[in-house]
């Protein structure tokens, strides 16, 4: 796997596609609107990606969903089909307004996403550590100090997948269960803002 695909070009979706440059991928990134929109934000702050349709970006080894949750249903799901897709994305009120609207309390974002793209590998990972923190704690292998990703997944070998392209990115990969288990990971939760060891991540979460 040589391409990462990045919908969403907020600061997450920045910070992911620095991460993926430096791990020497070929990054694509998508915005809301046409590729001209970022390419100056992309040339500017992740030297070496690509401004790109969705469409274009879905086409990626991996996908990695960057966005509000209440637009996911705004996916070219048609594009995404058989594709590996790392959800990232989180409920926020100001952007979503009632959770209730988007889906059930008790669904993870990720469950309610593979619902929407039936034909995709929907992976819940990158979400619960802050934009800021994925920025400045990746490290290299071994390192005593390293913070871990937890991963949420349906699939051992999605799973094993998207922990491969964790450990590139800098960061020790956590899986803790089903796609059901990735709610665990959302805000209103305690591994929500979790920058730990992967020790420590799995005790919180346990």
């Amino acid at each position: 796997m040589r391409t990462v695909g990045i919908i969403g070009a907020g600061k997450l979706g920045i910070t992911l596609a620095q991460l993926a440059t430096k791990a020497d991928y070929e990054v694509l990134v998508a915005g809301s609107g046409s590729p001209g929109k970022i390419a100056l934000a992309i040339d500017t702050l992740t030297p070496g990606a690509q401004a790109v349709t969705a469409r274009n970006a879905a086409q990626s080894d991996i996908v990695i969903l960057a966005i509000p949750l209440g637009k996911f249903r705004s996916l070219p799901a048609n594009a995404l089909t058989g594709k590996l897709v790392i959800d990232a994305t989180n409920y926020w009120w100001e952007v979503d307004g009632p959770r209730e609207n988007i889906l059930p309390d008790e669904q993870s974002s990720s469950q309610a996403i593979q619902g929407f793209l039936p034909a995709s590998h929907v992976v819940k990972a990158l979400n619960h550590m802050g934009y800021h923190h994925l920025h400045d704690e990746a490290a290299a292998q071994n390192m005593p100090t390293r913070k871990a990703i937890a991963i949420a997944g349906d699939h051992k070998e999605d799973i094993e997948t998207v922990a491969q392209f964790i450990d590139t990115l800098g960061f020790d990969p956590l899986p803790i269960g089903n796609l059901a288990a990735g709610r665990t990971l959302e805000p209103g939760h305690p591994a929500f803002g979790a920058n730990l060891t992967r020790q420590e991540l799995a005790e919180l979460i346990v």
